[in-house]
């Protein structure tokens, strides 16, 4: 007898799936308030107006200050009427809310507060894009991004946590395999925050590696071509204004929490000659790439995506001439993804936090008169190694779990790369071996333990 109870509607399957990851929205709005009452001496206390009250009130953000330092305050548009310093996808939310709020009483306060409401959305987005890519396991990781000391310290410095949502946004996008969506997303990342373009790396070393060049190639157009489409218009009309960003990166020093700003402060030969600082950030991020790539190619077992995402943005950090507090935003949601360790991540974090302390502290010291308010170049250059050696430490154990899969947590039920997309069971098309390159259909081995014929090749050409 059939039954005669009503098949489940879709929106009742919707509702059903959404339940667990309620309280992590919930979480990262908490997280979203806490991040903004921190700004309370600034908001509502006026520090904003005092140099010096911003800074040992460890309040201050670019957001506000900008109103009137992009000329939005004078109804400029940016790239068309100033050259703004930020990427277009920036230059259009501060366009969005200049227009809304220009007509009001205080503009430069609703300003501040409808990018904190936009930011805080894009917070709650990324940490349920998170959870979807850490899967039903281990959906409770995406608590280190909701509620990271460092992250609600940071969040609302400037715009990072918008290119944040779209980076993750994509990689689960590719993790579905719907990598038209996936390039289109990381476009609009990348047009919005220069850093996800690194993401590109690790998603060509593992197509070479399996040889799906399809769904890549899908990818890099979705991605190129949404970026065109977002840029060439600003381009063709405002050019000058366009490429300001791209010159301000290229022309500016060594900044602060950089380690070529300590090598530059304490005039290190070579290390610390501001002439060669372009040539020694190339080639530095040059050595760590080629060392991920050579990783890569030559681990026995093939890397997952998130691990090397991980390895490839901490390299782009390292190595960058400009270090602000707030990237630590860009790091927490791929540090989890790669290593859940929580010993690791709170060391980190407490370099992180202690750093974000120090160099307000620091900024404070160097105003003449201050110093007494302040710390000393030394106790801050503690600081800047302190996160840099941190995250150094994070790089070694995420490159161990590449060499030793067994100890990898993710791996450990017998799963490959779940995030991987197309990557996830592949076998291997192309490896480095110490004989040579192998090419040809090499056995998916890499979690077959026991099994004296993982990763063998059926055939191999040397």
């Amino acid at each position: 007898m059939k039954s005669l109870q009503p098949a489940p509607s879709a929106w009742s399957d919707l509702g059903a799936r959404a339940v667990p990851y309620i309280p992590l929205a919930l979480f990262a709005g908490l997280g979203a308030v806490l991040a903004y009452l921190w700004k309370w001496p600034c908001r509502f206390g006026g520090a904003w107006g005092n140099g010096t009250l911003q800074f040992t009130n460890f309040c201050y953000t670019d957001i506000y200050p900008l109103w009137w330092g992009e000329k939005l305050s004078d109804g400029k548009v940016p790239y068309l009427d100033y050259p703004v310093e930020y990427p277009v996808g920036i230059g259009g939310i501060m366009e969005f809310f200049r227009r809304i709020v220009t007509p009001m009483q205080d503009p430069a306060t609703a300003f501040y507060d409808l990018t904190v409401i936009l930011m805080a959305l894009c917070l709650v987005v990324g940490v349920l894009l998170m959870a979807a890519l850490t899967g039903p396991t281990r959906r409770w990781d995406a608590l280190w991004y909701a509620l990271a000391p460092a992250l609600v310290l940071t969040a609302y410095i400037n715009w990072d946590l918008a290119a944040g949502a779209l980076a993750l946004g994509a990689l689960l996008a590719w993790s579905k395999q719907r990598q038209w969506l996936a390039g289109v997303l990381l476009g609009l990342a990348i047009a919005t925050k220069f850093y996800p373009l690194m993401f590109l790396g690790p998603l060509f070393l593992l197509t070479l590696r399996t040889g799906r060049w399809r769904p890549f190639l899908k990818m890099v157009g979705g991605t190129a071509g949404i970026w065109l489409l977002v840029n060439v218009p600003i381009m063709l009309v405002a050019f000058d204004g366009w490429k300001r960003f791209y010159v301000f990166s290229q022309e500016r020093p060594a900044d602060w929490g950089s380690i070529w700003y300590f090598f530059g402060q304490k005039q290190w030969p070579i290390l610390g000659d501001a002439d060669r600082l372009d040539m020694l950030g190339v080639v530095s991020l040059g050595a760590f790439c080629l060392a991920i790539a050579v990783l890569t190619l030559t681990a026995p077992t093939r890397p997952r995506l998130m691990q090397l995402c991980f390895l490839t943005l901490a390299a782009f950090m390292l190595t960058n001439k400009v270090w602000s507090p707030q990237y630590v935003l860009w790091l927490v949601p791929f540090a989890v993804l790669a290593r859940p360790n929580w010993k690791a991540i709170a060391l980190w974090q407490v370099a992180e936090c202690w750093y974000f302390f120090a160099i307000w502290l620091y900024l404070v010291g160097i105003q003449p008169g201050n110093e007494a308010l302040g710390i000393s170049g030394d106790t801050y250059f503690t600081a800047v190694w302190g996160r840099a050696i941190t995250i150094l430490i994070m790089m070694g154990l995420v490159v161990r779990d590449i060499l030793r899969p067994d100890g990898d947590v993710i791996r450990r039920d017998g799963s490959d790369d779940r995030i991987g997309g197309v990557f996830d069971g592949a076998p291997d098309r192309f490896l480095l071996t110490p004989s040579g390159f192998r090419l040809g259909r090499l056995r998916s081995g890499a979690l077959a333990d026991g099994d004296p014929d993982a990763g063998r090749t059926e055939p191999a050409i040397h």
